[in-house]
């Protein structure tokens, strides 16, 4: 072999040796990488990325189940605009328990259904003609379930086999402001629902005035009859409610009664009139919406009996299932049934003063002996029971045990507006009205 040949074969050699060490250390690199920068999962459209210099295969495992379950969730959660619906509307006598009963068979979901809704609302609150909605799959499950507790807000439970999610969803709303005047030819009742006030809106206003107002007496034709009050939209929903009187005016013998919304510095919201003299009384003179004064306080010959008879009270006339409010704050002292009264409630208010109610054709849910009630609450219902005629509300006012006439009653006002306090009222005051105005008039 020559010289020539010899350096060929080593200069050959070397090559190979070269491009053999490089494609080692390029393969080395390569697999280093893949375990010391970065390992994608991929698992449908989600991606999970682990960065480790060590990586540990049941690690990766578990972050896989992981990953898989939440896209099942997510899926779910998707699905829910596909479900079917059903309405439910809460009736006299109705408890959730009774109402979810057809929907679970699973008395252990049922459970737990019940105590994930009490965490955000007492079920014990629950009103009639409340909805409740339930969405099923095309296996009939209920996924899904949402109790509306007010008009803004929603309870929802998302329900999966597993596990229950509960959480609150606040709805948008949008906040208008209405205003009407009319006069009035026969009732405010009557005559506000003709103008298209919401009933909501005109029992509002029918109990404001009731602290000063004899109806049948003082509103003579031609009254004049103002109010401004919110409209509240709610877009979700596509659904339409109503929310508090801001301004109210009854013009009677050329003088103004008007009632202006306004929040106390200690955020209490009630209504004033315009020298900042809060408006509510410690007692109703008239419980009761829209009702004609049929009987007086006084003698009067009895309907019944013949005789002549002190009226130790005052009589409205009304249809029956028409709702009775409480006169005042106070505490159930009587609720049931009483002679010639029929179904009758007594509310004791202090240590002077008590309110009865007479002739009732029910009561409403809750009321008992020793429940607390509040000015305006519900208590019971229209009827003819007992020793009567015709529907109406027997209405008496007892003073230091002694029945007096709530037509003649000159009750004190609650708070008086001063200083700071009541510069910021008029301020207010004035911007309600020119709102109105500007409403009324645009």
């Amino acid at each position: 072999m020559t010289l020539s040949s010899f350096k060929t074969i080593k200069f050959i050699l070397f090559l190979l040796i070269f491009f053999f060490s490089i494609y080692i250390m390029t393969n080395g690199y390569i697999n280093l990488k893949n375990y010391t920068n970065i390992l994608e999962v991929k698992n449908e459209n989600k991606k999970v990325v682990l960065q480790s210099e060590n990586i540990d295969n049941n690690y990766i495992d578990n972050k896989i189940k992981s990953l898989n379950k939440n896209i099942e969730i997510d899926k779910k959660k998707i699905d829910l605009s596909f479900l079917n619906e059903t309405k439910i509307i809460v009736k006299k006598n109705d408890t959730f328990s009774k109402i979810i009963d057809p929907f679970f068979e699973n008395n252990e979901k049922k459970y737990l259904i019940i105590k994930e809704v009490n965490k955000k609302f007492n079920l014990k609150n629950l009103n009639i003609n409340q909805e409740i909605f339930f969405y099923s799959n095309d296996k009939k499950e209920v996924v899904k379930l949402v109790l509306p507790v007010t008009f803004e807000t929603d309870i929802i439970l998302e329900i999966f086999q597993d596990r229950i999610k509960s959480y609150e969803e606040k709805n948008e709303i949008v906040k208008e402001i209405n205003a009407l005047e009319f006069k009035i030819t026969s009732s405010l009742y009557k005559d506000g629902l003709n103008a298209g006030i919401p009933i909501s809106i005109l029992t509002n206003a029918i109990r404001l005035y009731s602290f000063d107002i004899d109806f049948q007496r003082d509103i003579q034709k031609d009254t004049l009859f103002q109010v401004s009050y919110e409209k509240l939209i709610n877009i979700n929903k596509n659904k339409t409610s109503y929310g508090k009187i801001k301004y109210i005016n009854l013009k009677i013998d050329n003088k103004d009664l008007e009632y202006f919304l306004f929040e106390t510095d200690d955020k209490k919201i009630d209504y004033f009139n315009e020298s900042g003299k809060n408006v509510k009384k410690s007692l109703l003179k008239t419980p009761i919406d829209g009702a004609r004064l049929s009987s007086n306080f006084g003698m009067r010959k009895h309907p019944i009996s013949g005789f002549n008879k002190l009226h130790k009270g005052v009589d409205f006339a009304a249809a029956k299932g028409t709702p009775v409010y409480a006169g005042g704050d106070g505490v159930v002292e009587y609720s049931g049934n009483n002679g010639g009264y029929g179904k009758y409630i007594r509310l004791r208010h202090n240590n002077e003063y008590k309110t009865a109610y007479a002739h009732l054709s029910g009561f409403s849910k809750n009321i008992s002996k020793g429940k607390r009630v509040n000015q305006g609450d519900i208590i019971g219902y229209v009827g003819s029971t007992g020793k009567s005629t015709g529907s109406h509300l027997h209405y008496e006012i007892i003073y230091q045990n002694k029945q007096i006439n709530p037509m003649k009653m000159n009750l004190p006002s609650g708070k008086i507006l001063t200083g700071k306090e009541l510069e910021r009222f008029k301020i207010k005051s004035k911007n309600i009205y020119a709102k109105f105005l500007f409403v009324l008039y645009e």
